[in-house]
């Protein structure tokens, strides 16, 4: 058991802690490294979280889904992948469950997902009258 864990730690990506916290139903971008010959390429994957599993941080992986060209494309990216060049969050949505299978039947506007709505109160600080001496 502890063989294992030196083992996944020595392929952990250092990255990963720049990495926002997202979770099904939100709306992210991951940007690729991408091997074309002997150059890098950075590609971006933007689509909908629809799960997040594994048990342990080395095993994590996520599930992307986008519609292009009017056919869903699903792609599974583990966490600590070193192809993964960053992740960035664009939308929180407001979902119920944890695994969105059922975004696969939809179509159209019935697979939009409501954006989560946040009120940011913005304290004023009072200001005292000032004295003149």
């Amino acid at each position: 058991m502890d063989l294992i864990n030196v083992v996944e730690r020595s392929f952990a990506n250092e990255k990963v802690a720049s990495y926002p916290k997202f979770k099904a139903g939100d709306t992210i971008t991951v940007t690729l490294k991408i091997k074309e010959g002997d150059k890098y390429r950075l590609q971006k994957f933007r689509g909908v979280v629809i799960q997040i599993s594994g048990a342990t941080p080395f095993t994590k992986t996520f599930t992307v889904r986008k519609i292009s060209g009017g056919i869903g494309v699903e792609r599974i990216f583990p966490y600590h992948s070193p192809a993964i060049d960053s992740i960035e969050l664009n939308k929180v949505g407001k979902v119920r469950r944890a695994r969105i299978f059922y975004l696969r039947d939809l179509q159209g506007k019935k697979a939009r997902i409501k954006e989560k709505k946040f009120s940011a109160k913005v304290e004023i600080p009072a200001t005292e009258p000032a004295t003149e001496a």
